[in-house]
C-alpha cells in the first residue's frame, strides 16, 4: 500500500469534518433567521395591540364626553325650557303691578274687592314663577349698581347717594335658576358737577 493511499482517508475525514462544520454553521444561521422571522410578526402584533388599545381608550373617552354633554343638555332643557314662555309672562306681572300702582290712595269701597283681587293675582303669579325657579330681582334705592342683574336706563344727578347707586327702579328684573331672564331697569345716581367759583 502506498503512502498516498494511506493519506486519502485522512483527507477525506478532514473534508467531512469541514463539511459538517459548514453544515452546522448553515443550520445555526437558518435557525437565527427563523427566530428573526418569528420576532417580526410578534413585534407587529404587539404594535397593532397597542394601537387598538389607544383607539379603544380614545373611543371610550369620546363616548363619556358625549354622555356628559347629553346629560347637561337634558338638565338645561329641563331647567331653562320655559325661558321664552317665562319672559313673555313677565309682561303680565308688570301690568298687574302697574294697575296696583295706579290705584288711588283712598280706594272706594266698591273697588276695594277688585283691587284686592288684582293684588292677590299678582302675588299668586309671583309664587307660581318662584315655584318654577323664576325669582324676582328688585334692587333697593341706594343699592350699588350690578351690571349682571341691572340695566341703567337713565342717570339721576344727586349728592344723596354715591355715584353708581340705584336711584329708581323702573321695572323689576328676574332670574331663572342661575341665569338672568330680564335685568332690572333702573335709574342710576350721577354725582352733580361741582360749580367752580370763578370770581377772584
Amino acid at each position: 500500500m502506498s503512502e498516498q493511499e494511506t493519506n486519502k482517508p485522512e483527507e477525506q475525514m478532514e473534508e467531512a469534518a469541514a463539511a459538517a462544520e459548514a453544515a452546522a454553521e448553515a443550520a445555526e444561521a437558518q435557525a437565527a433567521e427563523g427566530a428573526d422571522a418569528e420576532e417580526d410578526p410578534l413585534a407587529q402584533l404587539k404594535s397593532e395591540n397597542a394601537e387598538l388599545k389607544d383607539r379603544l381608550v380614545r373611543a371610550l373617552a369620546e363616548t363619556e364626553n358625549v354622555r356628559r354633554r347629553a346629560e347637561k343638555d337634558k338638565a338645561d332643557a329641563s331647567a331653562y325650557g320655559v325661558t321664552a314662555f317665562a319672559r313673555d309672562i313677565l309682561n303680565v306681572s308688570d301690568n298687574l303691578k302697574r294697575a296696583l300702582e295706579s290705584a288711588p290712595a283712598e280706594i272706594p269701597e266698591a273697588l276695594k274687592a277688585f283691587v284686592d283681587g288684582v293684588d292677590m293675582t299678582e302675588r299668586e303669579l309671583l309664587n307660581i314663577l318662584e315655584r318654577h325657579g323664576i325669582r324676582k330681582v328688585e334692587p333697593e334705592v341706594g343699592e350699588k349698581f350690578d351690571h349682571q342683574f341691572h340695566q341703567a336706563m337713565f342717570e339721576v344727578p344727586t349728592n344723596e347717594h354715591a355715584p353708581g347707586s340705584v336711584m329708581q327702579v323702573v321695572a323689576a328684573g328676574y332670574v331663572i335658576k342661575d341665569r338672568l331672564l330680564r335685568p332690572a331697569m333702573v335709574g342710576v345716581a350721577k354725582g352733580e358737577v361741582q360749580k367752580v367759583d370763578q370770581e377772584v
